[in-house]
């Protein structure tokens, strides 16, 4: 199951699990929509992973089934 990780770990945007504007790595790294195609061009600053829009959890799932609410913040470029 994934992680659902609630923040940008750019800018520290807020992404709950039912947000359209996460973007994910095959290693679950998070970033909004902004960051990951301004700041990254696309490609996981961590890992140098492609980055795609996240699945939304909505409904019973989430409630069921939270998202994470440990928060990763990057303080290295390109996001520093």
């Amino acid at each position: 199951m994934l992680e659902l990780r609630p923040n940008c770990e750019c800018c520290d945007a807020d992404l709950p699990g039912d947000s359209h504007d996460a973007m994910i790595c095959s290693f679950e790294c998070t970033f909004c929509r902004a960051c990951a195609t301004d700041r990254l061009q696309g490609q996981c600053p961590n890992c140098a992973g492609q980055l795609v829009a996240r699945p939304t959890r909505v409904g019973l799932a989430l409630r069921n089934n939270p998202a994470s609410t440990r928060r990763v913040k990057k303080t290295h470029a390109p996001c520093a």
